[in-house]
């Protein structure tokens, strides 16, 4: 299998870009998928988060767009706002080499005005989630009558969440003259329906979600129902991961987890579907920036999430999917970073794990949590805490704005500033808790770009 990109045919402005960026060699889900996609083939591939998926997609649809035609040629479909942003966030990088691309992204939770008017200019790919796709589609504000690529990014998880209705009424307004890429972590009938109804002889490609064993070391407890989050407990202050996600079946259970993790001492949040667009942005920065140690999650709202250095994950109940299992804990060891995958197993849920031993084709490794003791001393708290500005990119603000008032105007450290996200209406900064007051009388008391604005603290 030929993985240099010179082998694809791309146009030299994509090529000069791709090696500016460092890409060496195609991944294998891009191996096997883009020499179709280029060809204009229907594609069908399964692949986990962080196998390169979307630089896939995203260089098919960059290489077949046509700059000088200021229409909208392609429609990416995801199920979430992040993953649409960091998608939308790709497909800029890939394609700066061609000026003049527009990319725009429609999602919920955001305002619409300023989407009315971003599409009121125009744009050549629109990436977003298929409920406000339908909803300008449906007020008139967008035309898809010249889409020729339409891509399902994570089409699985749009199912799980509900999307399918809107789904099916966005495709319909694509012509039907068109390429159909559609991606997916797993493969359940489902897609596979989805693919009969919308594809044409797709090329199915499948990169199977498996782990080096010697990545991630993973580790089976026998535990009693009435103890798991005790169990849960011990196994933080125990390990003493910097960074841990604890991964639940259900929206009820994971913020029960997070609530008595929270009473023990524990730096935790949950992050599930009830939770608002807001907190779920603040969650998501809190543990990405290391503002907070421990994320509980299920595995519907941590899907299409990218968050690196994650150290330990803790399954504290078992899915019934194995395969949603091996994605779980793929979100440890990435980037040749040694990782823990620890899993609470009761009575009822062994034949649960001896299929995830079937799946892995590799035996399970047995421990008793007996021999783990919670000590709220051995927690690890987190270094920083997160101060959240009201103003972002609208206001023009810049992380180096951000950055020069905290060094220069509040002679903080630069060793004290953590990372900086900038939205579109807000600024997240981590900043280490030393710090914190200086930090938040800076940005509450003096100016930046010259303008007065208002600061907390997130807990």
């Amino acid at each position: 299998m030929n993985k240099e990109f010179a082998s694809l045919g791309l146009n030299n402005a994509l090529l000069d870009n791709l090696e500016s960026m460092g890409f060496k060699e195609m991944t294998e889900i891009q191996a096997m998928s883009l020499p179709a996609i280029i060809e204009g083939k229907d594609v069908v591939g399964k692949a986990k988060t962080g196998s390169g998926k979307t630089a896939a997609f995203g260089l098919g649809l960059l290489h077949n767009l046509k700059v000088k035609r200021f229409r909208v040629q392609a429609l990416v479909m995801c199920p979430t706002r992040e993953l649409a942003e960091q998608v939308a966030l790709e497909i800029r990088k890939l394609g700066r080499g061609i000026h003049n691309i527009k990319v725009l992204t429609l999602c919920g939770g955001t305002p619409l005005g300023p989407q009315i008017g971003s599409l009121e200019h125009g744009a050549h790919i629109i990436v977003g989630t298929p409920g406000r796709i339908m909803d300008h589609l449906f007020r008139r504000r967008l035309d898809l009558s010249e889409v020729n690529t339409l891509v399902l990014d994570e089409a699985d998880r749009m199912l799980d969440m509900g999307f399918e209705v809107e789904m099916a009424k966005v495709i319909d307004a694509v012509p039907l003259d068109r390429q159909t890429l559609l991606f997916s972590a797993t493969f359940p009938d489902s897609i596979a329906q989805i693919s009969r109804d919308v594809q044409r002889n797709p090329l199915q490609v499948s990169v199977e979600a498996t782990h080096e064993a010697t990545s991630i070391e993973q580790l089976f407890f026998e535990v009693e129902e009435p103890h798991r989050i005790k169990a849960v407990a011990a196994m933080l202050s125990h390990y003493q991961a910097e960074s841990a996600i604890v991964f639940c079946n259900t929206k009820i259970a994971c913020q029960e987890v997070a609530d008595e993790l929270t009473k023990l001492g524990v730096s935790v949040l949950a992050l599930h579907g009830d939770l608002e667009q807001r907190d779920r942005t603040e969650v998501l920065t809190r543990f990405s920036n290391r503002s907070v140690s421990v994320l509980v999650a299920t595995d519907v709202a941590s899907r299409g999430l990218d968050i690196k250095e994650v150290n330990a994950v803790i399954s504290y109940q078992i899915t019934p999917d194995p395969e949603v299992h091996i994605h779980r804990i793929g979100r440890t060891g990435r980037a040749d970073a040694k990782g823990l995958a620890l899993t609470l197993c009761t009575a009822k849920e062994v034949p649960r794990a001896n299929a995830i031993e079937d799946y892995q084709k590799a035996k399970i490794k047995w421990t008793g949590i007996q021999a783990l003791r919670f000590h709220a001393n051995r927690l690890i708290q987190p270094e920083y805490s997160t101060i959240c500005i009201d103003g972002g990119k609208k206001s023009k603000i810049r992380p180096g704005d951000i950055l020069g008032a905290l060094t220069k105007d509040a002679d903080i450290d630069g060793d004290d500033i953590g990372k900086i996200n900038v939205t579109a209406t807000h600024t997240y900064v981590a900043i280490k808790t030393r710090s914190i007051k200086r930090a938040l009388k800076q940005v509450n008391e003096g100016k930046l770009k010259g303008r007065k604005f208002k600061a907390r603290k997130l807990s």
